[in-house]
């Protein structure tokens, strides 16, 4: 089947482009004020709940899902839906216990966090950390298999065009500041959803008639069911002498009881509770306008593996049944079913791919800049810098950070095409997850810890998380107490990265214990906490009770 876009098709597409291009015009015109640096940054006080809310998940779902997770849908299955649906329960820990503190104690950015917690120098460390994470891990990766997708869905022979075509498309609505990127979120999910959905739909019919069941949908999800039992539970198996290098690949990334006991938590708290990139959507309202906000996108949540992960298994039940080619690996899986849709739908998939592409790549450049002009070039820098300045450097900065990310994703120099996109973004954000999310757990909820063990944690988190992943199996081999190490398909023994991450970050926390045991027994910038900021409303009870539920019944369904 013809895999390139009829004119139907790019219509669809354009469409797209210009009702977002016209109303993020129209908000930076009529509702922005374009010279002050925190409405720039951080829209302070202008996004409605339900803005904030799409606003994250446009953010948070782009090619690192719909490429990367379908991809690992196709390998593992439905296991890979724990990032999801863990994010979504750890999304109602993050709206009843953590916005709180933020707003409050009047948090803006995650390096002001740490610096009125502790001091400057820390704040100052995790800014460059944070800056090359996203510069060098999150924004290659989005720019990588987004144009890896829509290259294939265009032809196969775009692949830097497509690359430097949402680079810019993301630098526009940047630029705009954040009450651009909110409202104009609002379309890009609405746009996300409505496309991905017609994508599952579509394609679940076709497995349904490729397979002689009939044409509808749930008949398809029937023969899913059917034809690949295996990829269809939350729990994978850990691997037992003479199992299969497939199987000890998949445990690799998704390591059974060991990802839920720790790992999958401190990974998904700390993305999404000390975060830049998610949490400054929330940080500039009131305190029911982010929590709502917040449990609006864990509703949402729960619907993305529906849209990212069930076409996985829907490709690899094609292929292996004979109906479906790959031209590459399992990272092409999402770009093949694309090529399986009527061509009228294939605009509105390309659409649907792009939205979420073009708006990771705007959340993580304003973020990138948020963090660039406020915490260190405004503090270190150029103490007196005007608002205008600020809101000026903070453009540059959107415009070279994604320059870098092009030239580094131009060749692939990362080695993302091999390492898998999503397992890629996971892995190396696990290195310093453990000393992150350490340092702002205890600085939250634990008085007594000091800055000497925040600086300790943060520099300890990172050397033991390489430690772990890099040389563990070299100094004790591959069976110990703490992990157990397979050998990847380069014949090298592994720790589950997941595993890696949880004996890191415990190992961080009792290292700060015991550096901050030997301070004072109250910090003098301790946070002061009341019950009452935890108290929630009826209505957020509602939504928290309603999200558990449909939880539950995944889980008791799929496990």
């Amino acid at each position: 089947m013809n895999s390139k876009l009829s004119i139907g098709g790019i219509g669809v597409f354009v469409i797209y482009f210009i009702i977002v291009a016209l109303y993020g015009y129209y908000v930076y015109k009529k509702k922005s004020k374009v010279n002050d640096s925190k409405n720039f940054f951080l829209a302070e006080g202008s996004l409605t709940w339900w803005a904030i809310g799409a606003s994250i998940i446009a953010s948070n779902i782009s090619a690192e899902q719909f490429i990367g997770m379908s991809g690992e849908g196709f390998f593992a299955g439905i296991a890979v839906a724990v990032y999801e649906w863990l994010g979504a329960a750890v999304l109602i820990l993050v709206a009843v216990f953590f916005m709180p503190v933020y707003i409050k104690n009047k948090i803006y950015t995650m390096p002001q966090f740490l610096k009125n917690r502790y001091n400057g120098s820390v704040a100052l460390i995790m800014s460059v950390f944070w800056i090359f994470l996203y510069v060098f891990i999150n924004l290659t990766s989005i720019l990588y298999l987004g144009a890896l997708a829509i290259n294939g869905l265009i032809g196969g022979d775009y692949f830097h065009i497509v690359m430097i075509c949402l680079a810019v498309f993301a630098i526009i609505i940047t630029l705009g500041g954040m009450r651009v990127i909110g409202y104009t979120d609002v379309i890009q999910v609405g746009v996300l959803i409505i496309g991905g959905l017609a994508t599952t739909y579509m394609t679940l019919t076709i497995v349904g008639e490729k397979f002689g069941v009939g044409s509808e949908a749930i008949a398809g999800f029937k023969v899913l069911l059917r034809e690949a039992p295996e990829h269809f539970h939350l729990m994978l198996a850990k691997p037992k002498p003479g199992a299969s290098q497939v199987d000890i690949n998949k445990y690799l990334i998704l390591p059974a009881v060991g990802m839920y006991a720790a790992g999958q938590w401190i990974s998904n708290l700390n993305y999404w509770g000390c975060n830049q990139y998610i949490t400054q959507r929330a940080l500039g309202a009131d305190l029911q306008t982010a929590r709502t906000g917040i449990l609006f996108a864990s509703l949402l949540k729960i619907l993305m593996p529906v849209i990212v992960m069930l076409p996985g298994i829907i490709a690899y039940v094609l292929y292996k049944g004979g109906h479906l080619q790959l031209t590459g690996g399992k990272d092409s899986a999402y770009s093949a079913i694309l090529s399986l849709l009527p061509p009228e739908l294939k605009g509105l998939a390309a659409a649907a791919l792009t939205a979420a592409i073009v708006a990771s790549l705007a959340g993580k450049c304003n973020s990138i800049s948020t963090i660039f002009t406020l915490d260190i070039y405004k503090k270190h820098i150029n103490i007196q810098s005007s608002e205008q300045r600020m809101v000026w450097t903070g453009r540059i900065a959107i415009v070279i950070s994604m320059v870098v990310a092009v030239l580094f994703t131009w060749n692939d120099l990362l080695g993302i095409g091999r390492a898998g996109g999503y397992t890629f973004v996971q892995k190396y954000t696990s290195y310093i997850s453990p000393g992150v999310f350490a340092t702002f757990i205890l600085g939250m909820f634990w008085k007594r810890t000091n800055s000497i063990a925040a600086f300790t944690g943060i520099i300890f988190g990172f050397l033991i998380s390489v430690f772990f992943n890099e040389f563990a199996v070299k100094v004790f081999g591959p069976e110990t107490i703490l992990y157990t190490a397979f050998p990847n398909m380069d014949g090298i023994y592994e720790i589950p990265f997941f595993i890696c991450l949880s004996w890191s970050f415990i190992i961080t926390v009792l290292v700060m214990v015991g550096t901050s045991i030997l301070g004072p027994r109250i910090n003098p910038k301790a946070f002061e906490l009341d019950a009452q900021m935890f108290k929630l409303k009826p209505s957020s009870i509602v939504l928290i009770v309603s999200i558990m539920l449909l939880l539950i019944a995944i889980y008791a369904r799929f496990w």
